[in-house]
């Protein structure tokens, strides 16, 4: 499908890589993982044609096509939302129109001529190319696509240019995937889209048919896609058989082998050095000194990279507040005719830490303003507790920064006494290094003084946080920082964000906001609510089909009713001898029905960790010269590669069902 060989991409005396060489084989999933700055997006670049590298090349066929859509940049006018995604069909629309075209000059040929007949074969080869799009279908593709997404029928015929920077990108990527290019290039396509329109790109993702290379900050999504990750870390890029997670493992793994291999190389080093200056003055050995020396001039030294630090940075102590942190009491806002909430009620306690989701404009910075107080309600009550000490940060805090002063003295200003003197440690967690931290804050990009601005919240004592999208301008290291601060965090926390790997740990709790509803609490993370959704969205399919369901709303009062029942009979059943007896004989009937599942899920698991390896050497083996430059051997291989892959997905597929059985089970035994 496509090869690059031999690449090296460099900006002056700095080399972002070199001779690097990998292949993408049809419908493979590949993310791009590293630190910002490593080169992800570059190389990106260089494979979409956009920037061309140093050296090397990047092979393809010449009808492979390759689409790219950038993390942001594109702006989009004088045409509707529908003719601009319609677009992606515009190679079809010729056709048709050369079909039609050739039809009605049939009209003033002669039947039995042979312009006639060249007429005929010309318009049954457009057809037979026009069945690759299938024409019938465009106009409900489009239409799911854009749903998908997130847009409204009423948005179809709104020009392009009436949509924020954030629908902009929506539209590119509709448009994209409309395309269907052989190569899907993607660089962090997550960013502007909330949880529903993730997870519907996440479905559409798994099934498209070409392959996808992704660069993404979202974690679930590459654990869910991808199988295959290029690592970029200091100049230098690694191949990993296995999505993200696997990854981070194998890296770990790898690193200590080198460790091992380095300390070895070291001691043997050590040794040919001692006996070189033992004995070379000594005649009788000349030769042999001769030989040790050109030994060690041909040894290949491993050299170890100095770890990147990663800060565990605990937020200041915050002073103890009252119960209830904050309260809203049937509170209205409106813009216009625009109703954001009408008698909503909301409280927050000490402690609990919730995730705010929902669809862009559904009203949640507007919550997070009223709930600090910043912005009034327009009728409604809205009080903070005893001794609450609020913090909060949104993207437009960015802006209120003193553009004169620079990072460090920005941050300086409001950190606390414990953590005054972790300041640059901390700027370093958040990507601002070295030099950086002396750089103003007025020559600083959007998204650097998004990060001054969220540093400087994280430094002052507070015991309530409001955080508005704060991983947006966040490295995978920088998430890991925050995220793990905040689990440890004794405070309360409402956080808008749509990245479901970092809200997962920290949060227990899920406010959904939807346009033309009331928020809705589910009592759990968002992992949790994505299952409800889902639920409800299943239980709705079957109410339109005529099917019996019972309401969504209603299935954790039922199942709790179901539990407590379950719970009062069992303490009314006879002894505490005649309890355990019963609970042994559940414990035995669980092991006798579960015990060969799991026996044969292990067995599955175990194949694909074979699957695994043996993918990962066939695709060292396809990244060597020999077989990159040689076309038969190259078929060989992929044929095998294909052959694994198909070995993989048929395992993971069992593991998938066996899992379910499993989990069913144990539900029905519980």
């Amino acid at each position: 499908m496509l090869s690059v060989q031999n690449l090296r991409v460099e900006f002056g005396p700095r080399v972002l890589f070199k001779d690097l060489s990998f292949t993408v084989l049809e419908k493979e999933r590949i993310a791009f993982a590293g630190h910002n700055g490593a080169g992800k997006s570059t190389l990106m670049k260089c494979v979409a044609g956009i920037i061309e590298q140093s050296a090397g090349n990047i092979v393809k066929p010449k009808h492979c096509q390759v689409g790219y859509l950038p993390q942001e940049g594109i702006h989009i006018s004088g045409i509707t939302l529908w003719d601009e995604t319609e677009g992606a069909f515009a190679e079809a629309k010729e056709m048709q129109k050369q079909i039609d075209e050739l039809s009605e000059s049939l009209y003033e040929l002669d039947p039995r001529s042979a312009p006639y007949s060249d007429c005929l074969d010309k318009i049954g080869e457009l057809e037979l190319q026009m069945d690759h799009f299938d024409i019938g279908r465009i106009k409900p593709r489009i239409e799911s696509v854009l749903t998908g997404l997130g847009f409204k029928r009423s948005d179809f015929e709104r020009d392009c240019s009436e949509f924020s920077g954030g629908w902009q990108m929506r539209i590119a990527l509709a448009k994209l995937l409309l395309q269907q290019p052989d190569v899907l290039l993607l660089d962090e396509p997550t960013n502007h889209l909330d949880i529903t329109s993730q997870r519907w790109m996440e479905q559409y993702l798994i099934n498209y048919p070409g392959a996808i290379l992704i660069i993404s900050h979202d974690l679930s999504l590459l654990d869910v896609l991808t199988t295959r990750t290029i690592a970029f870390h200091h100049g230098r890029a690694e191949e990993y058989a296995g999505n993200y997670s696997f990854y981070m493992k194998e890296s770990v793994l790898r690193k200590e082998i080198l460790a091992k291999q380095y300390k070895a190389q070291q001691r043997e080093i050590e040794k040919a050095e001692q006996f070189i200056n033992r004995f070379r003055a000594t005649a009788s050995k000349a030769t042999l000194v001769q030989s040790k020396i050109k030994q060690l001039a041909k040894i290949e030294r491993i050299e170890l990279e100095e770890e990147d630090s990663v800060m565990n940075f605990k937020f200041p102590e915050p002073p103890l507040s009252g119960h209830m942190v904050a309260q809203l009491e049937k509170v209205d806002k409106s813009y216009g005719k625009l109703e954001i909430f009408n008698g909503f009620d909301f409280e927050v306690c000490r402690g609990e830490h919730i995730a705010i989701v929902g669809p862009n404009g559904a009203g949640k910075s507007t919550f997070c303003r009223m709930i600090t107080g910043q912005e009034e309600p327009d009728a409604g009550v809205h009080q903070l507790g005893h001794k609450v000490a609020a913090s909060f940060f949104s993207q437009n805090h960015a802006d209120e920064l003193d553009p004169d002063k620079t990072v460090e003295e920005t941050v300086a200003e409001v950190a606390s006494r414990e953590n005054a003197p972790f300041v640059r440690n901390l700027l370093g967690c958040f990507l601002f290094r070295g030099d950086d931290v002396f750089k103003r804050v007025g020559v600083l990009s959007g998204g650097e003084r998004s990060r001054v601005a969220l540093v400087r919240m994280l430094v002052r004592p507070a015991n309530f946080l409001i955080l508005d999208e704060p991983t947006n301008h966040l490295d995978v290291q920088s998430q890991e920082v925050l995220q793990n601060a905040l689990k440890d965090y004794p405070g309360a926390v409402l956080i808008v964000s749509h990245n479901r790997a970092f809200l997962d740990p920290i949060c227990n709790k899920t406010l959904e906001f939807s346009p033309g509803r009331e928020p809705r609490w589910y009592p759990g993370n968002v992992s949790y609510y994505i299952e409800k959704l889902e639920l409800e969205m299943a239980q709705a399919k079957a109410a339109a089909a005529g099917g019996t369901t019972q309401p969504v709303a209603q299935l954790s009062g039922i199942t709790a009713k179901a539990k407590a029942e379950k719970t009062a009979t069992a303490a009314n059943t006879g002894s505490r001898k005649e309890q355990r007896r019963l609970e042994a004989e559940k414990r035995q009937k669980r092991n006798k029905v579960l015990k060969p599942l799991q026996s044969e899920l292990e067995s599955v698991e175990a194949s694909i960790a074979e699957f695994e390896a043996a993918q990962a050497k066939l695709t060292e083996h396809m990244s060597s010269p020999q077989v990159a430059n040689d076309s038969d051997k190259m078929m060989e291989a992929t044929h095998a590669y294909q052959n694994l892959s198909e070995k993989l997905e048929n395992a993971f597929s069992s593991w998938g069902e066996l899992s379910d059985k499993i989990e069913q089970l144990e539900a029905e035994l519980d």
